[in-house]
């Protein structure tokens, strides 16, 4: 695979799809699910002449839902994901700086 058929691909996959969902209708609402994405790449060659030719590239994304659109009786509104990992993660680091500010007290 060229560079250029990489970053084909990459257009193909860095495009309001992944961001946007499809929407999905129930008794006349409407959900079109949102993710936060993330993504990057790059590539390089060796053109010095030296055989064997060496080239190379890559990319990487990241998404995670960040909630959603509703659609119903005209109005919109939005529905916020909960991340209950990072909802643990925020307590956990909470708890441990807590009980540190409470030794260095006691």
């Amino acid at each position: 695979m060229d560079l250029g058929q990489v970053a084909s691909a990459a257009r193909k996959i860095f495009s309001a799809r992944l961001v946007y969902g499809e929407p999905v209708e129930r008794d006349g609402t409407v959900v079109i699910p949102a993710a936060a994405v993330f993504g990057g790449g790059g590539g390089g060659g060796d053109d010095t002449g030296a055989l064997p030719v060496r080239e190379g590239a890559g990319f990487g994304v990241f998404a995670r839902p960040v909630g959603a659109f509703v659609v119903r009786d005209g109005g919109v509104t939005w529905v916020p994901a909960v991340d209950v990992t990072w909802l643990g993660l925020a307590a956990a680091v909470t708890a441990v700086a807590l009980a540190k500010v409470l030794a260095k007290r006691g």
